[in-house]
């Protein structure tokens, strides 16, 4: 006897009935069915467990279902393939920022019209922060700053080099726009604990011998600030002196910024202020200080 059903698998892998097959075939489509709800299980399970997991449940769910046709076999092998082809592919640099873009765009830029188009006309931010490269002290995201209030400068160990028109050139002109022509009110250099610049610099040898193309160049723009911190921490462990030097090269670089003709003259004038902090990742917490013609009391957060 023959009844109007029969078992295929569409291009987008899932399995259907129609036409005409025989009663064996009408069992073989309600075993596919429900064989198909539970791939589409361990599809959801992937965000729990790992692929590796996944592929051994669908291992054994092809053991235990031995007198499977053809067809149900090739489509956990296919599902097999699909999960291994995923996990290969790893990391995905560009789907990553396309994502996030995209988050972006839906959750900050379409709900703030009036902020955003304020500031296609132009920027006034009132901070220029010094900030660290380091992946996990965004100043952003650690002060709450929004588009428009602060123009960031991020480097190795968040330092400020002296005035210098050829070998810091880059970063005078920085300085000297953010001042001249933003009119920010406040520089902010901020350290932070971790600090690998800093323990670079805590690690060049006494005779000044370095080993990087660079880093150990840069870095030595505080160097005042390890002869300081050694001087007065010689009994501290090396990790307590590179805490102490995370803030001590902030105050370095602070009076660094007095060396550029238009910092000083704003300071003088009352137009611009020089803060310094230090925020602790490890324990939560922000410290944060001024610079007058000398150091003012911090505030901890």
């Amino acid at each position: 006897m023959m009844i109007p059903v029969s078992v295929f698998v569409t291009k987008a892998g899932s399995l259907q009935c129609g036409g005409v097959c025989s009663k064996g075939s009408f069992r073989w489509s309600i075993l596919l069915q429900n064989l198909e709800a539970e791939i589409t299980e361990k599809r959801e399970d992937m965000g729990k467990d790992s692929y590796e997991a996944a592929i051994a449940g669908l291992g054994k769910l092809l053991s235990e279902k031995g007198d499977l046709e053809a067809v149900a076999a090739a489509k956990i092998e296919q599902i097999t393939a699909e999960l291994q082809s995923t996990d290969c592919k790893g990391f995905d640099p560009v789907e990553r920022m396309k994502t996030g873009f995209i988050h972006f765009k839906k959750e900050k830029y379409e709900k703030n019209p009036a902020l955003y188009s304020e500031l296609a006309k132009g920027q006034s931010p009132k901070f220029m922060v010094f900030a660290c490269s380091d992946s996990r002290v965004c100043p952003s995201h650690i002060l709450d700053f929004q588009p428009g209030e602060a123009f960031m400068i991020r480097n190795i160990a968040n330092m400020v080099p002296p005035y210098d028109q050829t070998k810091y050139s880059g970063v005078g002109a920085a300085i000297e726009y953010a001042v001249l022509h933003l009119k920010v009110e406040n520089i902010v250099v901020i350290g932070h604990s971790c600090c690998g610049g800093i323990k670079g610099l805590m690690s060049i040898p006494d005779d000044g011998t370095t080993a990087s193309e660079f880093i150990e160049h840069w870095v030595k723009i505080c160097l005042p600030a390890k002869t300081k911190v050694k001087a007065e921490g010689s009994s501290l462990s090396f990790q307590e002196q590179c805490t102490n030097c995370e803030k001590e090269a902030v105050n370095v670089s602070l009076g660094n910024l007095l060396t550029y003709p238009f910092v000083k003259e704003g300071l003088m004038n009352k137009t611009l202020a020089l803060k310094g902090g230090h925020y602790d990742f490890v324990k939560g917490s922000f410290e944060l200080w001024g610079l007058g013609l000398g150091l003012s009391p911090s505030l901890s957060v």
